[in-house]
C-alpha cells in the first residue's frame, strides 16, 4: 500500500473509532430541545413532559428552549444550522413539513432537518359554542350551504385548523368562510364569544373549555376516538375519511448528526413514552402517546407531506 493510501486509511479507520467513540459516551452533559413555540401551548407541553421522562432514560438533563417566531421557522432555522453533535434538537409541530408548501422563501433546506422520534398527537377537534344551534358536524355542513357560509376560525395559513377548514369544504362542498387569527387559542376564544361560527383544535387546547360547557365538540380529526373524550365521534366514523389531520408533535435533528446518536435518542424518546408515568400525564389531557422507531417517523412525515400537499394547492396557501 503506498504511503499516501495508508495515511488516508488509517485516517478513517481513527476518525470512525472517534465518531463511534463519541456516540458511545453521549450524552455527557445537558440536551436542549428547542420548541419553536411560545410556552404554554400543545407542543410546548408534551416536549416538556418528553423531555423530563427521556432524561431519566439517558441519565442527563433535557432543558426545553422556546424559540417562536416566523411560524415555527425561527426555532427550526437556529436547529437547522446547529452543531450536529446531538446537543440540540428541534421539537416542532406540522409546520416543519408545511411552512415549505406556503412560503416563497426558506431560510434552510428540508433535509437540513434529520427526524428522529414521533412523540404524541392531540387530535383535532371541531368545535362549536355551547349553545350553538349546530348540534353536530351533519348540521355544521348544512349550515355551510344555507344562504350564508359558515364563519370557520384558523390559527392562520397553512395552519391545522386551515387544513380542517379546507378538508371539510372539499369532501362536503359546505362553504366556510375562514377568519385567521393569531394562535389557536385566539380562534377558539373568538368561537365562544360567538364572534365565529365554529373552529378546529387540539383536544389539549379545547378540552378545559369543553368540560367547562363553554364549547361543544362536534367531531375529532384523527383515526381513533379521543380517550379523554370518548363520546365524540371520529369525521371518519361520520362518513369524511379525508378530513384527517392531528395536532402532532416529533423531534429533529440537525442533519450530520451521527446516527449512533439518533438512534440512542429515539430508543430514549420511546421508552419514555410506553412509560405509564407519561401515558398517564399526556392521556387525560387528550393526547395520544406516539414513539416508535425512526422508520417510523420518516414515513408518517413522507405520507403527511403527500397528503398535505394536494390540499395546499388546491386552496392556494400562501403566508400572511
Amino acid at each position: 500500500m503506498r504511503p499516501a493510501v495508508r495515511r488516508l486509511a488509517l485516517a478513517l479507520a481513527l476518525g470512525t473509532f472517534t465518531f463511534a467513540a463519541w456516540a458511545e459516551t453521549w450524552p455527557a452533559k445537558p440536551v436542549k430541545f428547542v420548541v419553536p413555540f411560545g410556552p404554554g401551548g400543545a407542543n410546548d407541553l408534551v416536549a416538556r413532559a418528553v423531555a423530563d421522562a427521556a432524561s431519566k432514560q439517558l441519565g442527563q438533563p433535557i432543558i426545553v428552549e422556546n424559540k417562536p417566531g416566523a411560524g415555527s421557522v425561527l426555532g427550526a432555522d437556529y436547529v437547522a444550522k446547529s452543531a450536529p453533535d446531538g446537543y440540540t434538537f428541534l421539537v416542532p409541530a406540522a409546520g416543519v413539513i408545511t411552512n415549505g408548501m406556503i412560503k416563497a422563501r426558506m431560510p434552510y433546506k428540508e433535509q437540513d432537518l434529520v427526524p428522529v422520534a414521533m412523540l404524541a398527537v392531540s387530535p383535532s377537534v371541531i368545535v362549536v359554542s355551547a349553545d350553538s344551534p349546530i348540534k353536530d358536524l351533519k348540521g355544521l355542513i348544512a349550515s355551510g350551504k344555507g344562504g350564508k357560509s359558515l364563519n370557520f376560525a384558523t390559527a392562520g395559513t397553512g395552519s391545522t385548523p386551515h387544513f380542517v377548514a379546507e378538508m371539510l369544504k372539499l369532501a362536503t362542498g359546505s362553504r366556510l368562510e375562514i377568519i385567521p387569527y393569531k394562535s389557536g387559542s385566539e380562534g377558539m376564544v373568538a368561537v365562544v364569544g360567538k364572534q365565529v361560527d365554529a373552529t378546529s383544535e387540539a383536544s389539549v387546547v379545547v378540552l378545559p373549555q369543553i368540560k367547562g360547557g363553554k364549547l361543544r365538540a362536534i367531531a375529532s380529526t384523527w383515526n381513533t376516538r379521543i380517550a379523554a373524550m370518548p363520546d365524540v365521534p371520529t369525521t371518519t366514523e361520520l362518513g369524511y375519511p379525508n378530513v384527517f389531520i392531528g395536532h402532532w408533535s416529533g423531534v429533529f435533528a440537525p442533519r450530520g448528526t451521527p446516527d449512533a446518536i439518533l438512534d440512542k435518542m429515539n430508543k430514549a424518546i420511546d421508552a419514555a413514552i410506553k412509560s405509564p408515568e407519561l401515558r398517564a400525564r399526556l392521556i387525560p389531557q387528550g393526547i395520544q402517546p406516539m414513539g416508535g422507531t425512526r422508520a417510523d417517523f420518516t414515513k408518517f412525515l413522507a405520507d403527511e407531506k403527500a397528503r398535505l400537499g394536494p390540499i395546499a394547492r388546491a386552496a392556494n396557501m400562501k403566508e400572511d
